[in-house]
């Protein structure tokens, strides 16, 4: 019996060792596991803890005191799966008309952005718009009604100078056009004025070389961006905008011409 008890006590002792591997097993997948989560950590949330935490330590305001921005709580802007579905109800509309060669889109780090060639608005020289531009304009604008995010309609021209009474040079031509285009979807649609803004960038922002008359055209042209959700919450707020509505006292009352957005907008 005493040596059949010593027998037994050796057998257990033999197998301790497996519980001490188990133990290291397990230790070494849940390291792995933390290693792999902290390899997934977005940059710009790690950038904004480390402010944070560092702002804790040195007893001063955090980004955790600010206010959330708007899109924490949940506002709706468009995604870029969104816009992706916009772009391609665009050129499905164009393309059902036969008229995809005036249109060209793509989705840039800016969003979705709208090339409308020059020969589908305007004529020549000229920021009055064509009767057949409308009908290109309102198919645009009634696959972006409704968004909320914001619009900037740029105006580009080729590298031909161009000096005239009302267009000294191509930055007042191009600018007119843009101008012209937002008056159109404030006018027509009563699109909110505050998404909306106008640019002019001449012939300082080609997409072809402008060494022939087809890459003139292709370079002759406004885009319509609808910004993404980053870009839209970093235009400038309108909250003074909408404090003069209806209430005199808070902000001065716009004048017909600035409401109707007559003034031209700079380069950046």
């Amino acid at each position: 019996m005493r040596r059949r008890r010593k027998q037994d006590n050796q057998h257990e002792n033999l197998e301790r060792w497996l519980l001490t591997y188990a133990d290291l097993i397990t230790l070494l997948l849940a390291f792995f596991i933390v290693m792999y989560s902290m390899s997934r950590v977005d940059a710009k949330r790690f950038g904004k803890m480390a402010e944070a935490l560092n702002g804790v330590l040195k007893g001063g305001t955090t980004v955790l005191d600010k206010p959330a921005s708007s899109a924490q709580k949940g506002h709706g802007l468009l995604q870029i799966g969104d816009l992706n579905m916009i772009q391609k109800q665009i050129e499905q509309r164009f393309s059902k008309l036969g008229r995809e060669d005036v249109v060209q889109t793509e989705i840039t780090e800016r969003g979705l952005v709208v090339h409308i060639m020059e020969s589908a608005l305007f004529k020549v020289g000229s920021a009055t718009l064509e009767p057949k531009a409308k009908d290109v304009l309102d198919i645009v604008y009634d696959q972006m009604k409704g968004i909320p995010n914001h619009v900037r309609v740029e105006g580009h021209t080729d590298d031909r100078p161009i000096n005239t009474a009302l267009f000294p040079s191509n930055w007042e031509l191009s600018t007119a056009r843009a101008t012209e285009v937002v008056r159109y979807f404030i006018d027509k649609f009563n699109f909110p004025p505050d998404k909306l803004s106008a640019l002019g960038y001449g012939e300082f922002r080609p997409i072809r070389p402008n060494n022939s008359i087809e890459n003139r055209a292709k370079n002759r042209r406004v885009d319509i961006v609808i910004l993404t959700m980053d870009l839209s919450e970093k235009e400038p707020g309108s909250e003074f905008y909408y404090a003069g509505k209806g209430d005199s006292t808070k902000a001065p009352q716009p004048t017909p011409q600035t409401n109707r957005g007559q003034a031209f907008s700079a380069s950046e």
